[in-house]
């Protein structure tokens, strides 16, 4: 409200006015008990809009999501840290980050998850979130939160009932790319353009199908099967057992975060995967959802979202449109792009 509480009764009862001007009563209150009410309302909603610009942005964070989201020595880093700063900044509101760790079990996705840290209030927003269409139907049932600091035994946490999720702009592209053996080094721009390396194909995952289907089997011969547990492709990459891998960019990000003198090169190969990520929020973080959504719309207008990744580490891809997909097929996938 524009003005002091001053000005705005002045302007309601103007003081030039004569006496004979000024009634002594409203429809039977005296002016002195209208005054009073008036600047009480105003008092008040001065109050609330104090208590709200006070309270912390919560942001919940997935723990150990590198590079995008993760806990150094107690400090929150990464490239959705950047930007929930940044949001809280657009609210003039002080930003409180809440670190979870998944647990995916038999009756727990991470959208539940997400979910109830939602809808239990413990959070007004989540980041790091993939927009696929399906999680942002009508929701069902309830589930358990995950763990986070302060959070009770898992067995002692209730069911908290499912609410509505809604997503703000994307923030971020999901890509494959591919990585290679310093040794075996060469441009690529196309999957073509490894043939004849040894690749990398971790069984049951998106990039294996994509692998496996790319123009009808063409690096079928040069595929080295590989659990899902055990060594990862990048230390079999730097024992010489594999010349090249195609994973998930931020799973190469991770790593040099961890291992900054790798010998490991990222290629100029780029495989959109038509998923985006953003930050969600049930209905009582509506408020917090549109300030996000501005953030990130004015960021990726100024170029400021690719320099924040950069400086965090992260292989950033500009989102594909629309920003919540159904996610792509095999199909696509096996195209060259």
């Amino acid at each position: 409200m524009k003005g002091s509480p001053r000005s705005g009764l002045a302007a309601a009862f103007p003081l030039g006015a004569t006496p004979a001007h000024r009634p002594s009563r409203i429809r039977g209150v005296r002016l002195g008990s209208c005054l009073r009410f008036a600047l009480l309302l105003l008092l008040a909603v001065g109050a609330s809009t104090l208590r709200a610009q006070s309270t912390p942005l919560t942001v919940c964070i997935a723990e150990e999501n590198e590079p995008l989201s993760y806990v150094r020595k107690g400090q929150p880093k990464g490239l959705d840290v950047r930007v929930a700063q940044a949001i809280a900044a657009e609210m003039g509101r002080e930003l409180r980050i809440i670190p979870f760790e998944t647990e995916f079990e038999r009756e727990s996705t991470l959208a539940r998850e997400v979910n109830a840290l939602l809808s239990s209030g413990i959070c007004e927003l989540a980041s790091g979130f993939p927009l696929l269409r399906e999680d942002f139907a009508a929701p069902t049932g309830s589930a358990r939160t995950p763990d986070y600091p302060g959070a009770k035994r898992r067995r002692e946490r209730p069911f908290v009932p499912m609410q509505q999720m809604a997503a703000s702009r994307a923030y971020q592209g999901m890509a494959l790319v591919v990585v290679l053996r310093r040794e075996a080094a060469r441009k690529v721009e196309r999957l073509s353009d490894v043939k004849g390396l040894r690749i990398g194909n971790v069984a049951g995952t998106l990039s294996s199908g994509l692998l496996m289907m790319y123009r009808n089997g063409m690096l079928k011969s040069d595929l080295v099967s590989l659990p899902q547990r055990g060594e990862s492709v990048f230390e079999l990459m730097q024992a010489n057992k594999l010349d090249a891998g195609l994973v998930a960019a931020g799973l190469y990000d991770a790593w040099k975060i961890e291992h900054p003198d790798s010998s490991l090169t990222l290629t100029e190969y780029r495989r959109p995967l038509g998923i985006n990520l953003g930050f969600v929020a049930v209905p009582q973080g509506a408020d917090a959802l549109r300030a996000a959504s501005r953030v990130i719309e004015r960021a990726l207008d100024k170029g400021e979202l690719a320099k924040w990744a950069a400086e965090e580490g992260v292989s950033w891809m500009k989102p594909t449109t629309p920003d919540v997909s159904r996610g792509p097929s095999l199909i696509e996938l096996a195209q060259d792009p």
